[in-house]
């Protein structure tokens, strides 16, 4: 791709499912934030991707090698069709929106993520999600590897551990990222 070509963007939001949200929340107006990238996204027409992870129940193709798929599936999270595994209700998708099922930790595990952005000429992210140290680490790093440019929304992304969390996005991810917060990206991506 040219350089003179413009970057089409879009906003992943990763993972924000009811039992997600009910277990990494950590009373900061997280959702609040994520809701006002969300909808400044969409007011820059700017497409807004939800991933979410989905597993069946006894999923066959969750090996016990893997030691956190195999404790996620103890504990029942990601069950496709149980009211825990929906999108939370504060950044929930509106009608034509994209719904990605993802099988593992990153985005494009097991989903058709590389194919909705290749037919969308996506050709940049903007990461958001739960968990920091999971789902944003793990598309991070495949994303890096398919080329894409990428932005890591630094308060909208949450993790369970802050230390993690403040040791990612200040130290690892601007390696690979711009790393900036809701507002900052909203200010630079606002219609004018």
């Amino acid at each position: 791709m040219s350089s003179s070509q413009p970057i089409c963007s879009a906003l992943l939001v990763m993972d924000v499912q009811r039992d997600v949200v009910d277990i990494a929340d950590d009373g900061s107006g997280y959702l609040v934030r994520l809701r006002r990238a969300v909808d400044g996204a969409r007011a820059a027409g700017i497409p807004v991707i939800y991933v979410v992870m989905g597993l069946r129940p006894g999923d066959p193709v969750v090996s016990p090698r893997n030691k956190v798929m195999a404790n996620v599936l103890q504990a029942g999270l990601f069950t496709e069709g149980a009211p825990g595994t929906e999108i939370h209700p504060e950044v929930a998708p509106r009608q034509g929106d994209v719904v990605v099922t993802k099988r593992r930790g990153s985005a494009f595990s097991g989903s058709d993520l590389d194919l909705v952005l290749r037919a969308r000429g996506i050709d940049s992210l903007v990461l958001a999600g739960i968990a920091t140290s999971a789902v944003v680490l793990s598309t991070l790093w495949r994303a890096v590897d398919l080329d894409l440019g990428l932005t890591v929304l630094a308060d909208g992304c949450l993790d369970t551990d802050p230390e993690v969390h403040r040791m990612l996005i200040e130290r690892l991810f601007p390696q690979w990222a711009d790393v900036v917060d809701v507002d900052e990206w909203l200010g630079a991506v606002a219609p004018r």
